[in-house]
């Protein structure tokens, strides 16, 4: 039996803190999640009409 992962992380800059664009393979739906030292923040990233930013490799037809 396969296991997959529901989240990927597609874009990694920094280490202890820093920024990931992380993908929802079911849905394509990109995040951007920021943190630095112990605080951190998840948002959805949006395009230029305010609908959510969709990953052509993982999004549905």
């Amino acid at each position: 039996m396969s296991v997959k992962n529901r989240f990927a992380v597609v874009n990694r800059e920094g280490f202890s803190e820093g920024t990931r664009i992380i993908v929802d393979t079911e849905t394509g739906v990109q995040y951007l999640l920021a943190w630095w030292m112990n605080v951190a923040g998840l948002t959805v990233l949006l395009d230029q009409d305010g609908k959510p930013l969709l990953d052509p490799r993982c999004a549905r037809k």
